[in-house]
């Protein structure tokens, strides 16, 4: 009964962190939970597993967990349209996985070029599918490690730079009319924001690979 009572308890105030305005402090740490199970998502696409213990604090469930699987879908249709863009970054970018501080290095470097012209659902869609992807290239290389260092970046990043757009959107739970809308014209919004995003992504590999190092 008691664990009844406390899983009530947690549950009430996960509704209330959606009823109201969320904080800086809630939108970072959503930005987290969301970011591991995109990584997750993609660690099992590939046959990669990784154990619950390395993805506690997960968004499943509830309303993160909506848009959890909402953040996911749009990441594999911005995939499908570009699906070289988003594979072996790691190369791309010229990096190698076994030093926490170059990985660091590299996801904010590109995060910060990606969203230099101004933020959309599409970047942050791509931003996530980058460190999806980069998570894939950790793994596989034997430093798994590494995927806390990147949720740890995408949460930095969040704080830094977007909690005030996400502010006024009322929080993540925006990113859910990117696929609940069914006017055409916003479908090809979306779509026209994710092929923008691939280019920004693009220019921001070029632009970390010919800056000074």
């Amino acid at each position: 009964m008691e664990m009844l009572r406390r899983s009530s308890v947690f549950a009430a105030e996960v509704m209330e962190v959606f009823d109201r305005s969320p904080t800086d402090k809630e939108l970072v740490s959503q930005a987290k939970a969301l970011c591991r199970d995109f990584i997750h998502s993609r660690l099992n696409r590939t046959g990669i597993g990784w154990s619950k213990a390395e993805h506690q604090l997960s968004a499943s469930g509830g309303t993160l967990g909506e848009i959890s699987s909402v953040l996911v879908w749009l990441g594999d249709e911005l995939e499908y349209l570009r699906p070289n863009i988003y594979r072996n970054v790691a190369r791309q970018l010229n990096i190698t996985v076994a030093s926490e501080s170059v990985v660091s290095d590299a996801f904010l470097a590109v995060a910060a070029e990606i969203f230099s012209t101004g933020i959309t659902w599409g970047k942050v869609v791509s931003l996530y599918a980058v460190a999806g992807a980069l998570a894939v290239d950790c793994v596989r290389h034997g430093h798994p490690a590494m995927v806390h260092t990147i949720v740890d970046c995408m949460g930095e990043f969040v704080r830094k730079s977007l909690v005030s757009w996400l502010k006024r959107r009322g929080g993540w739970a925006d990113i859910t009319k990117c696929v609940v809308n069914t006017d055409p014209s916003f479908r090809s919004h979306w779509l026209m924001s994710a092929t923008c995003a691939c280019g920004h992504y693009l220019k921001a590999m070029l632009f970390y690979l010919l800056r000074d190092k």
